[in-house]
């Protein structure tokens, strides 16, 4: 059976993470953040201290992509940690909900953007998201060259895209020093901390992606130099967008407008560029969702492709073309869970259901990097973790903090999450069973 090959360099790595953490989100979080936050230096601040955290998780992971540059990463590194049970738990969340949810979501959203410029029904931009779908799925099933510099472009085109909002902002009319007030709100700082820390989950979802391209790290070359400095520089790169566009949102339309605007980024283009804005903005989202969804794509299957290797499913799923060498059956798979997703319309429910799930698997992550250090101290580290232990320790800390309070202000969501989790315990179970009785089998 044919195998995955090491294709990808520093750029090719480093553009798969920041395409996948700017989709939409930055265009439209900041409002929900200013409607927590009533002050300046708060809606920025949250965005420090969300990118912070994100870096310091980025930092950790780090140092398992370098040591296990393996196809599937979080499945890889639960497995070799804790015990392969929790491998498979997360590519069973992942690979059935959270990845194919998430190109459903981002899909859905490229239709609706596209909507702006051409008239389309609710049917019509279904159509165009199943459509894209494949499109991304069989533009990196021919491929991962093709895959990878389709993503190139499309994540330095958004990049620049970002930056042209972010000057905009600042250099034409329409943007007053006098927007930053208040810099600071009128209540005492015990009053904030609720509201900070809602905030700070709609921003942390925002910088979700920043562990993308360790999926693909069994296809990464020279791993443990460019898997570290892909995911730092990467996490770098974002959280600086995403301060500064903020604040250009804020010298627009201060923070009292921006609580009230649906489309922040749009109504801020308005303001400098006039009726133009809202197709710049529009055009801005389109280019950011397909870079981000073709992302996730060409990292996602990796996962289903990993556990079948390891036999925990079906063989067949780890399946690699002998032309291409790509993991054709798992992309081809996630397209058919994500176009189902996406006709029911069923992929928001799983995702609220779910989403606590991904930062305990974050959590779990960083929490390996402690295990293994004891677990296994001969294992090869060509990257170390700066800041070990305060670092991995901080993360788990906040994505704790993250998924307690999820369960605590949704437990019926959590519950069926909980519940879709471990309905994949006895598919393992199963394989488990018929694998440790299939010598007993052939030695009769």
């Amino acid at each position: 059976m044919a195998d995955l090959k090491r294709q990808l360099g520093l750029l090719d790595s480093t553009m798969i993470n920041v395409g996948t953490m700017i989709a939409s989100a930055i265009f439209l979080v900041p409002s929900a953040i200013a409607q927590q936050l009533h002050a300046s230096s708060l809606t920025i601040l949250v965005w420090v201290v969300g990118g912070v955290v994100s870096l310091l998780g980025a930092l950790s992971v780090s140092e398992l992509g370098a040591a296990m540059p393996k196809s599937g990463g979080q499945y890889a590194y639960l497995t070799e940690a804790y015990s392969p049970v929790w491998g498979y738990l997360f590519g069973w969340t992942s690979g059935v909900v959270i990845n194919p949810a998430s190109i459903a979501a981002i899909a859905v959203a490229f239709a609706t953007y596209l909507a702006f410029f051409v008239p389309l029904g609710m049917w019509g931009i279904k159509l165009i998201a199943v459509a894209s779908i494949v499109a991304l799925t069989v533009l990196n099933c021919v491929g991962v060259k093709p895959g990878t510099l389709t993503q190139n472009v499309l994540t330095l085109l958004k990049i620049g895209l970002v930056a042209l909002l972010i000057v905009v902002g600042f250099a034409l009319p329409g943007g007053r020093r006098e927007n930053f007030q208040p810099v600071w709100p009128a209540v005492g700082v015990g009053s904030l901390i609720g509201p900070f820390g809602v905030a700070m989950v709609a921003a942390l979802w925002a910088y979700d992606g920043w562990i993308e391209v360790c999926y693909v790290g069994g296809e990464v070359k020279d791993p443990g130099r460019n898997l570290p400095r892909a995911i730092i520089l990467s996490t770098v790169i974002v959280i600086a967008l995403f301060c500064l566009v903020t604040a250009s949102y804020t010298y627009v339309l201060s923070p009292a407008r921006m609580a009230q605007s649906s489309l922040v980024a749009s109504d801020a283009a308005q303001v400098t560029l006039g009726r133009a804005g809202a197709a710049v903005v529009a055009a801005t989202i389109l280019v950011s969702t397909l870079g981000a969804n073709n992302g996730i794509v060409l990292t996602a299957a990796r996962v289903p492709y990993a556990m079948a290797r390891g036999g925990v499913l079906p063989a067949w799923l780890g399946g690699v073309h002998p032309r291409f060498l790509t993991p054709t059956p798992s992309l081809v798979v996630q397209a058919a869970i994500s176009i189902a997703l996406t006709v029911w319309g069923t992929y928001d429910q799983l995702f609220t259901y779910v989403i606590f799930a991904q930062f305990l698997f974050y959590a779990m992550a960083c929490g390996a990097v402690v295990r293994l250090r004891a677990k296994a101290p001969d294992l090869p580290r060509p990257y170390r973790t700066w800041g070990y232990p305060v670092t991995p320790l901080v993360f788990i800390a906040f994505a704790t903090w993250l998924v307690g309070n999820t369960i605590a202000e949704q437990p019926g969501d959590s519950a069926v999450g909980v519940a879709l989790i471990l309905a994949g315990l006895p598919l393992y179970w199963w394989r488990r069973s018929a694998a440790s009785a299939l010598p007993a089998v052939q030695g009769d």
